[in-house]
């Protein structure tokens, strides 16, 4: 095949089929090259309510009324029950100790729960990325999208106002010409290789390792006696009779456990599984050099079951677990190139950077680069090389890599935390609070386009968030005081209390109470964007 398009993305993957949709739509003649062929299994599977925002408005904005049905559980249920997705209502972390099963302690101090939505119908999802991403393509394909799959490409050659891509598909050769190439490739993709960009990685940032596959007949963590409150059997010896668990503790949790991203976390990394409706779940262990060499993580199964015979508890709730496919191991995790875009060309932020799993980061992340690029698209007619507005794409590069830098920054201060899982517990509420306050900012239509991931545009936000890293920071009595006064300003959704004792579940009235710190001053208005949707 040879052919000239106004705009070519490699990488069918969500992000580059969403973004070849938006160019279509915008009048862009677009190709889509795959290496591989749908459906096939991809990471990054947990959204998030900045995510669902993002891909309503995406929706909206950009007339793809098959999409939106993607931005919650509910609707996606109801549209497309045969695309695998899972329930996720919010955040759950439990802190293991080596060779102990876990109790929960009577204060709640050795877990976090943080809900994300007030119900299941307007809840984020888990996506099955074979399904979703399968499920993409063909809506590309279906809306003009030229797409080529099973295609190895070879050579990218930049010259005057155009890119050409060469490479080979089944056996034929390919040749693609575009003034704009965008990269959706994931890290170390087709741009990295070819123009040679090398991993910088990220600066103090720990070196990680990941292990993970899919299983089915994980156990739920309300089944089995050591996550849950099930009476005194649960109090530990000497610990008075005021700290018994009542009847509010079992049967009033803000959502269900394991609907959620649930973590289990321990001294060099932590754990994810993620649940989807048709039985099977996602689940991993994303841990340090260190401890990746003491597991001897490049193993693989092996790998897994020397994990699970230290933490008692997480080996239950895997007790039956069978893997569906093979392991995958990754000896690094993290990646970032030096540019993120140039002239004619563009990584969306998946193949610019790529950090961990915790805190659900990448898909939002992701939505946000389209978003972006699009708003180029827009203001650009179909050679963007030259009428895209000045420095355009050089500016996105730069906020990209900005944002990538911002959340490595935190989630490295996770990790510095997890050994002290009180200072994580606070230090975590600047990824609620600026999630919260995005996505209802967003929601309430009061955000700006300049707002930035994880409160990044916010100075004074930010350089908190760098000076009470874990990583600098040792703990000490007023630390969590220290961060409830650095997140006020954000904090619609009562984070900090408390009273709450890391249990936080969605209270509209905490969001009313919060509206002066969005600019609204209407009680009924945010009374009904509280309610989400």
């Amino acid at each position: 095949m040879i052919g000239d398009f106004d705009l070519a993305i490699v990488g069918s993957g969500f992000g580059g089929s969403l973004m070849a949709m938006i160019a279509q739509r915008l009048g862009y003649r677009t190709a889509l090259v795959e290496r591989g062929r749908h459906p096939r299994f991809a990471i990054g599977e947990s959204a998030s309510p900045l995510a669902g925002i993002l891909i309503e408005q995406l929706a909206d904005r950009y007339q793809l009324p098959r999409i939106r049905p993607l931005s919650a559980y509910g609707s996606w249920q109801r549209t497309y029950p045969d695309i695998g997705c899972g329930l996720k209502r919010g955040f759950t972390y439990f802190r293991h100790e080596r060779q102990q099963p876990y109790r929960a302690s009577a204060d709640r101090q050795n877990q976090l729960l943080v809900a994300a939505s007030p119900n299941d119908e307007l809840s984020d999802t888990h996506w099955l990325r074979s399904d979703v991403d399968d499920f993409l393509v063909r809506e590309a394909i279906a809306a003009g999208v030229e797409y080529l799959d099973d295609t190895q490409l070879e050579t990218l050659d930049r010259g005057g106002r155009c890119s050409v891509i060469r490479g080979r598909r089944h056996g034929a050769p390919v040749v693609i010409r575009a003034p704009l190439l965008i990269d959706a490739s994931g890290p170390n993709g087709f741009i990295s290789r070819a123009m040679n960009l090398p991993n910088r990685g990220f600066a103090g940032y720990p070196n990680t390792q990941a292990l993970f596959s899919h299983f089915t007949g994980v156990e739920r963590c309300e089944e089995i006696p050591d996550f849950a409150w099930r009476g005194p059997c649960q109090v530990r010896a000497g610990e008075p009779d005021k700290a018994r668990p009542t009847i509010d503790d079992i049967e009033h949790t803000p959502y269900p456990l394991d609907d959620a991203a649930l973590h289990h976390v321990f001294d060099g990394g932590w754990m994810w599984v993620l649940r989807f409706g048709n039985g099977v779940t996602s689940a991993g262990v994303a841990v340090t050099d260190e401890f990746a060499a003491e597991l001897k993580l490049a193993d693989g199964g092996p790998a897994w079951q020397r994990f699970l015979s230290l933490y008692p508890s997480i080996a239950a709730q895997f007790s039956a677990a069978q893997p569906t496919r093979e392991f995958t191991w990754m000896p690094r995790l993290s990646w970032r190139v030096d540019r993120a875009a140039d002239a004619g060309w563009a990584m969306l932020p998946s193949a610019a950077a790529f950090i961990d799993p915790l805190f659900s980061t990448g898909i939002p992340l992701t939505l946000l680069g389209i978003e972006r690029m699009a708003r180029i698209l827009e203001l650009a007619n179909a050679d963007v090389t030259t009428s895209a507005p000045r420095g355009s794409l050089e500016s996105y590069g730069a906020v990209t890599l900005a944002e990538a830098d911002h959340t490595a920054r935190f989630i490295a201060g996770c990790y510095a935390a997890f050994p002290r899982f009180d200072q994580f517990a606070a230090y975590s509420m600047f990824y609620f609070a600026a999630a919260s306050f995005s996505e209802m900012a967003r929601r309430l239509g009061v955000n700006s386009r300049a707002a930035r991931f994880l409160g990044g545009d916010r100075p004074a936000f930010a350089e908190s968030l760098a000076r009470l890293s874990p990583q600098l920071h040792a703990p000490d009595p007023g630390y969590a005081s220290a961060v409830a006064r650095s997140i006020e300003p954000l904090n619609i959704a009562g984070l900090c209390d408390p009273a709450k004792r890391n249990w936080y579940p969605v209270d509209t009235r905490d969001m009313v109470r919060g509206a002066r710190k969005l600019g609204t001053v209407s009680f009924q208005t945010f009374s009904l964007a509280g309610e989400y949707r």
